[in-house]
Parts: C-alpha cells; sequence; structure tokens
C-alpha cells in the first residue's frame, strides 16, 4: 500500500481516537439531580409528573431523579445528610409546615438572590406564606384543600330546613347538626349509609379530625385537645359515625366510590376525588365542609420547592423551579392530579368542565366568612406521631366506643410533648 494512503488512514485513526476520547473523558456529562417530594407519590401521579420532567430533560438536558418519600423519612434523611456534610439531594418538594420546620434548622438555602421567575405573578397569599424571617424558604408551587363532594342525587333527601343553595354557598344554615340530619334522612331514604370518608390505612381521614372537625369545634387544631368542645365534637363523630358506610375503614381515595355509587355524599382531598369528577362531571358538585360552634375548619394546603444548603446542583434545580412553575405546566399539573396553581396567570385561564366544578367549590370555601383556617403543622420527623394519635382517639372512641373525656385525656401530654419537643407552639 502507498505510503501517502497509509498517512491518510493513520491521521483518520488519530482524529477519530481524539474525538471519542474527547466524548468519553473530556466532554461535561449530562446534569442528574435527585428531587425529594413528599408530594405526587401515588402512582398514578407519579405517572404524571414522570411525563412533566421527561419534557424537562428534552428542552434542558437535565435528567431528574424523583423520589417519593413519606414526611418523616424526608425529615431523617435531610438531618442525616446535614450532619454528615454530605447533601445528594439537589429539590425538595414538601408542604408549607415542613419547609418551615426545615428552615428553623437551618438547612434550607435563601432564594433570594437567585435568577428572576419571570412570566408569572404568585398568588400573594402564597408568597408571604413562601418568606420567613425575611428569607425566601421556598417558591409556592401547588396548593389544595380537602372538600366534600356530593352527588347530584343526594339533594333529593335533604331534611327539613336544609337546602341545596345552603350547602353549594357554605351559608350559616349548612353546620354539622344539620349534615348529621341529612346523613340519617338518606340512609332511612336509601336503606344503606351514604357518607364516605378515607379512612383506610392510607387514607387522609386523619386530615378531618385534626383540620376540620377539632377547629370548627374548639377553635384549634390541638390546643383544646381534651377540652370539654373536644368531647362535644366526638360525641358528635360519634353520632354521624352510624351514618358512614362501614366500608369507609378500607377505602384510601373516594373517587372510586362516589363512581361506583357506593356513597353520595364523601369528604377527600381535591386530588383524590379530581377523578370523579372528570369522568361524570355531570354527577357531582364539590361544596364547602359544613360549619361548627367555631365556625368553618378547613386546611389549606401549600406546597413549596426548596433547595437544601449544599445541595450539589442548586443551579440545575433553580431550572427546574423555573419549569414547574410555567402556567401551562401548573396547569398541565391540575389537569393530570388535581392541585391547583399558585401563580396567577395559571389561575386565570382555569378550563371550562369538570376541574372549573373543582375550582369553584374550592374558592367558595376559601371565601366563606366564617373560616377558621389551619395548616397542616410543622412536626417534621414527628408527623407520623401527630397523626396516629387522633386515629388512636378515633379508634378508641368511635370504634371500639371509650369515654372521649378519658381517652382525649390520655393521649393529650403525649400530643402536646410533640410540640413542646419540636419548639413550636401548639396549634
Amino acid at each position: 500500500m502507498r505510503k501517502d494512503v497509509l498517512g491518510i488512514i493513520l491521521v483518520i485513526v488519530i482524529v477519530v481516537a481524539g474525538v471519542v476520547g474527547y466524548y468519553m473523558f473530556f466532554r461535561p456529562k449530562p446534569t442528574k439531580i435527585v428531587w425529594v417530594s413528599t408530594q405526587l407519590n401515588p402512582p398514578e401521579e407519579q405517572a404524571v409528573i414522570k411525563d412533566i420532567l421527561e419534557d424537562f430533560k428534552k428542552e434542558t438536558g437535565i435528567e431528574v431523579e424523583f423520589v417519593p418519600i413519606s414526611y418523616s423519612d424526608l425529615s431523617i434523611r435531610l438531618e442525616a445528610e446535614m450532619e454528615a456534610g454530605n447533601v445528594s439531594i439537589d429539590l425538595i418538594g414538601e408542604l408549607h409546615g415542613g419547609l418551615d420546620y426545615f428552615n428553623s434548622k437551618g438547612w434550607l438555602m435563601d432564594l433570594s438572590d437567585m435568577p428572576e421567575l419571570t412570566g408569572r405573578t404568585f398568588i400573594s397569599t402564597f408568597e408571604d406564606y413562601a418568606t420567613i424571617d425575611g428569607k425566601k424558604v421556598y417558591i409556592p408551587w401547588m396548593s389544595a384543600t380537602y372538600v366534600m363532594v356530593i352527588n347530584k342525587e343526594a339533594f333529593n333527601h335533604l331534611p327539613d330546613g336544609l337546602t341545596k343553595d345552603d350547602i353549594i354557598n357554605g351559608t350559616e344554615n349548612w353546620t354539622y347538626d344539620n349534615f348529621l340530619e341529612w346523613a340519617k334522612k338518606l340512609k332511612t331514604d336509601t336503606h344503606s349509609p351514604q357518607v364516605g370518608f378515607p379512612a383506610g390505612s392510607k387514607g387522609l381521614f386523619v386530615r378531618f379530625l385534626h383540620g376540620y372537625l377539632y377547629p370548627s369545634y374548639t377553635g384549634a387544631q390541638a390546643k383544646y385537645f381534651n377540652s370539654t368542645d373536644a368531647v362535644t365534637m366526638w360525641n358528635y363523630l360519634d353520632q354521624l359515625w352510624e351514618y358512614v358506610h362501614p366500608s369507609s375503614t378500607t377505602w384510601d381515595a373516594m373517587a372510586d366510590p362516589l363512581l361506583k355509587g357506593d356513597v353520595l355524599v364523601a369528604w377527600d382531598h381535591t386530588a383524590r376525588i379530581k377523578s370523579a369528577i372528570t369522568e361524570k362531571p355531570e354527577n357531582f358538585v364539590v361544596v364547602p365542609v359544613p360549619r361548627g360552634p367555631k365556625g368553618r375548619g378547613f386546611i389549606l394546603v401549600v406546597a413549596g420547592l426548596a433547595i437544601p444548603k449544599n445541595a450539589p446542583n442548586p443551579d440545575a434545580a433553580w431550572k427546574l423551579i423555573e419549569y414547574l412553575t410555567r402556567p401551562e405546566i401548573q396547569n398541565e399539573i391540575l389537569e393530570g392530579v388535581g392541585f391547583f396553581p399558585t401563580v396567577v396567570e395559571a389561575s386565570e385561564k382555569l378550563p371550562e368542565g369538570p376541574l372549573k366544578i373543582l375550582a369553584e367549590g374550592v374558592a367558595t370555601q376559601s371565601a366563606t366568612s366564617d373560616a377558621v383556617v389551619a395548616m397542616i403543622p410543622n412536626l417534621g420527623a414527628k408527623g407520623g406521631d401527630f397523626k396516629d394519635i387522633y386515629r388512636t382517639a378515633w379508634d378508641r372512641i368511635v370504634l371500639k366506643d371509650e369515654d372521649p373525656a378519658t381517652v382525649t385525656t390520655d393521649l393529650a401530654d403525649d400530643l402536646w410533648a410533640l410540640f413542646e419537643e419540636v419548639g413550636i407552639e401548639i396549634p
């Protein structure tokens, strides 16, 4: 073979080897970030966020490992990483209470100096919550609450003195006492209990106890746990439970029981009743919860996005925050899982149809003049213990017929000790 041909081949080999070597050893590898979240953990919700993250990767080249986690496990993991000085988490998705707690421990970055998020205006209430002691602790990501869903057929069985408009508009006449009378009439007329709660092992019924009934009857979530008002509340729930569908103790979410016609009235998180509204919007209406002697207690859920101190890839995490708070992505999350936007531009463009039914019910509940708003307490790793105390009280009083005064007195000191240990005021 001619020497000039051999020379050309040798040059080509050297060039190819150089290019391969560059891509193997010198070319920057695509960034991968770890996003740990207590939200969007059910499989159907993870499927929605997976599609969104795939689109984010196509746009930015940044791969995201989405890690669903419990409230207590997140707190334990973050604390361990902080103490070890080896933080692996780039982004946290968590409720306001948890982020407030993490900030109090000094575990979160101040986001005040990060680049401006243009093209969106965050709802002022959420912005106020996200700024703690002058520090931008998190970026508002999603909002939600828990509401009642009524199959319109139930309006054909109203007791005397209660109207459809009372219920839909959340008037002073829409009380827990009248709700009890309605539950009685529904059972009498249909020969079956027609009220349902997600009281299964993975259901959110505990939120109804501490965030709805307790504020409505005592004016607080935990401060008056064993008061005479609390005893009145537990006696009320004991009466109501006679008209609650017995399968409630096995249900983790209320969409399927509503769609199957197992119950006509249900309470649950907006994200967990969304599919019922979407599949049969003509059948259902979303309404405010009833009021009690102290007002209309309900939980406002605000989820935020925060970056831990010493996160490996804070700039990439900020790009994901920018992406997730775009109005079009906010509405994609609303359509996919039923969490509401935190930016005005998305809220102003809510689509007509099933999602509008959800939005109207949420807005009506939030606007009631007798609202007693509750935020889920920021107890960190103690959050599970907090919930267990309320579930234990419910199990002993309602399911096992123990005396409410005795039970609440037995449990009160343990409940209050959780807040003392964490160092926050009892709500």
